[in-house]
């Protein structure tokens, strides 16, 4: 049996919890190509793509939108999974590495920047994180509009309420109300409950064998802070800035030591926070590929089963994590939203 076929059987048995398995062949296997294409299929997997790949050949093209001296637009199919150069609006283009590079026709990079070619201005296509990114914030207006809608006529749960609800008071119960406070809590929830879904949806889609990879990848995460940042600014208290900048109860010259620390703090927090959920993502997907590659390299079936087991145990650990990800994320927003919303209390008791 193909290794092909035996990857399809495992994500199969996987219950659609594993991403997709490595498309090599056993005889190379053993061979340094064999090693070359696995760490390349790790690779794309983490990668965003122009279209959606299903199995063996199949996939699902997505709209390429693209900026090279004017707008240019193609379905991702014309580039046949990136293995062929395309001609689009009488210029020559390919994709490689999920980057869009203006080639000739012979596919040779028109510009080299360094070791590295020019990719086109500004690509603004609809790749797959971006179509997951859509159907996500589609399904979780549909769930929480639908919840709504039911405790306006009626206080009982029903449906897909009587497991959100639980979750919902949580993030009130166990993360808003202990971090931020009842008096100013409310106003945070919306932003609160919806990171939290967002980010743990997205974390089980990105478990499926279709390759989604969107909490993995830093722009989104940076995204997601920038939100808490702005957030955090917009309704600080002058409290807020008063302790970064001129701390009370503090002696003068230390006030003017600590202040660009704790500024700079004010910008390492949410980096941070970018950093730990990119990393924790983006780590968990590469262990779970590199153990299903190294199940290929033994010709013993029972090594192979062992290696088979290890990578489901690492699936259900990832279950926990794709919670515990949001979770962190949620947690510490509401810190930093507590910290910016907290009275003069802490003024007012040195005097």
């Amino acid at each position: 049996m193909s290794i092909k076929k035996l990857t399809h059987l495992f994500s199969l048995a996987l219950l659609l919890l594993a991403p997709a398995g490595l498309f090599a062949s056993e005889n190379a296997a053993h061979s340094d190509n064999g090693a070359a294409e696995r760490k390349e299929y790790i690779k794309h997997h983490l990668l965003d793509n122009h279209d959606f790949h299903i199995i063996g050949n199949i996939s699902m093209p997505l709209p390429v939108l693209f900026w090279d001296q004017g707008a240019h637009m193609a379905m991702s199919s014309v580039f046949e999974h990136g293995t062929k150069v395309a001609e689009i609006d009488g210029k020559f283009y390919k994709i490689e590495h999920a980057k869009i590079i203006p080639t000739d026709a012979s596919g040779t990079p028109l510009e080299m920047h360094g070791e590295h070619p020019r990719e086109v201005a500004i690509d603004y296509s609809i790749t797959k994180n971006v179509v997951v990114i859509m159907f996500v914030c589609v399904l979780m207006f549909w769930l929480f509009r639908g919840m709504a809608k039911n405790y306006q006529q009626d206080l009982v749960p029903k449906g897909a309420a009587k497991f959100f609800e639980p979750l919902v008071l949580f993030v009130r119960d166990e993360i808003a109300i202990p971090n931020i406070g009842e008096k100013h809590y409310k106003k945070y929830m919306g932003f609160l409950l919806s990171v939290f879904f967002f980010i743990w949806i997205i974390n089980l889609i990105g478990l499926t064998p279709l390759g989604i990879n969107v909490t993995g990848n830093i722009a989104i995460t940076a995204a997601l802070s920038l939100m808490t940042l702005f957030i955090t600014f917009y309704t600080s208290k002058s409290t807020y800035w008063a302790h970064i900048f001129w701390m009370p109860g503090v002696p003068v010259p230390m006030k003017i030591i600590l202040a660009p620390i704790e500024l700079l703090g004010v910008i390492i927090k949410p980096f941070a926070l970018l950093i730990r959920l990119y990393a924790n993502i983006k780590a968990g997907h590469i262990v779970l590929m590199s153990i299903i590659a190294i199940m290929y390299l033994f010709e013993n079936w029972g090594a192979k089963g062992a290696f088979l087991g290890l990578s489901f145990f690492l699936n259900l650990i990832e279950l926990l994590v794709a919670f515990l990800q949001a979770y962190i994320f949620t947690m510490l927003s509401a810190l930093y939203f507590g910290a910016a919303s907290e009275e003069r209390h802490h003024e007012e008791a040195h005097h």
